[in-house]
């Protein structure tokens, strides 16, 4: 995992593993919901079948809830979490943007060392 040091400039990269997954789930969904027509449910085995169900009865949930996860991404602005250096907030916002919750936990978990003024 990437870091900057410094709490100004305060960064981590998220792990490996949810990069490929959440691209994957998010170009999966996109898929159902935008182009139902182009996915080949019979060849995708149980999820197929669950893929195909949901989109012949429940296409309204399925468009819903899919326009509700982007809403959701207006999460980033949280990753001006005491963290003032404009790369790393830049590199926050298009973490957190991009794959939402698996960023913003490790920016909940941040804390940032504060000052003391005496």
């Amino acid at each position: 995992m990437g870091t900057l040091a410094g709490s100004a400039a305060y960064f981590q990269r998220d792990s490996m593993f949810w990069f490929p997954v959440i691209i994957l789930s998010f170009g999966y969904y996109t898929c159902v919901v935008l182009w139902p027509q182009s996915v080949p449910y019979q060849s995708l085995g149980p999820l197929g079948y669950f893929t195909q169900y949901l989109v012949n009865y429940h296409h309204t949930l399925l468009n819903n809830g899919y326009w509700l996860a982007w809403l959701i991404q207006g999460e980033s602005p949280y990753m001006y979490k005491g963290i003032t250096d404009n790369r790393a907030q830049l590199l926050w916002f298009l973490q957190t943007f991009l794959f939402g919750i698996a960023s913003l936990s490790i920016l909940i978990a941040y804390r940032p060392k504060w000052k003391k003024y005496s």
